[in-house]
């Protein structure tokens, strides 16, 4: 449902109760989107992606920033680079 945000102010109260009951409302501003108003399921947008088949989660979990391996640079990067480049 689309609505201007002058009659969104006017009306607020009779559009949350719209949101509230499922629909998603898009805010205009001379007739352009502005701002998206979604009902505060509990879902997040990953969620409901996931959900309606837009999106396939991840196969395997993210690993977790501490078991990413780091590595002491030696040399300058111009070393580096030469080496890498053997």
């Amino acid at each position: 449902m689309d609505v201007g945000v002058k009659e969104l102010r006017d009306h607020l109260r009779h559009y949350l109760d719209a949101v509230q009951r499922g629909d998603e409302l898009t805010v205009t501003e001379r007739g352009r989107a502005v701002a998206r108003i979604l009902p505060a399921s509990g879902r997040s947008t990953y969620e409901r992606l996931v959900a309606e088949g837009k999106i396939t989660p991840a196969a395997r979990p993210r690993r977790p920033d501490d078991e990413h391996i780091h590595v002491t640079p030696r040399g300058s990067v111009s070393d580096i680079l030469i080496e890498q480049r053997r």
